[in-house]
């Protein structure tokens, strides 16, 4: 019995790690799913800033979380609430369609140009994918 116990404690241990991983990173790229940090007042607070377009409110909320905050700007928040608003509603392709266009993941989790581009879209990202296409190497 006391080997058992040497080999069921770890592996039970892992199981459980793991399952908590994967609740947690499982909205990673579905925006469909709740994040972590979710909850009813953060989510009226956001239903807020949807609803009135206020990009200052929603980044506020947001801090520096992912890189949905790297992307979206004041200028670009209207089309990314209008996405939200489609996801609400159930029009799935056409958020997908505007989180596309805006540089952003879609529900199934992948990126614009994943397989081809990825993240970067094409531009390089410091990579040197793109050094042929610029006019840096004079």
């Amino acid at each position: 019995m006391n080997v058992n116990k040497y080999i069921v404690i770890p592996v039970l241990s892992i199981a459980i790690l793991g399952a908590s991983v994967m609740g947690v990173a499982a909205y990673q790229g579905d925006y469909t799913v709740k994040g972590p940090e979710t909850s009813p007042e953060r989510h009226e607070a956001m239903e807020v800033a949807f609803t009135n377009n206020d990009y200052a409110a929603w980044k506020e909320l947001m801090g520096d979380r992912g890189r949905v905050t790297e992307v979206i700007t004041e200028e670009n928040f209207a089309k990314f609430a209008e996405a939200h608003r489609l996801a609400e509603a159930g029009d799935y392709e056409g958020a997908d369609a505007i989180r596309t266009e805006l540089g952003l993941r879609t529900r199934d989790g992948k990126a614009v140009g994943e397989g081809s581009q990825g993240r970067g879209m094409g531009r390089g990202q410091g990579q040197g994918e793109n050094r042929a296409n610029c006019d840096c190497q004079k």
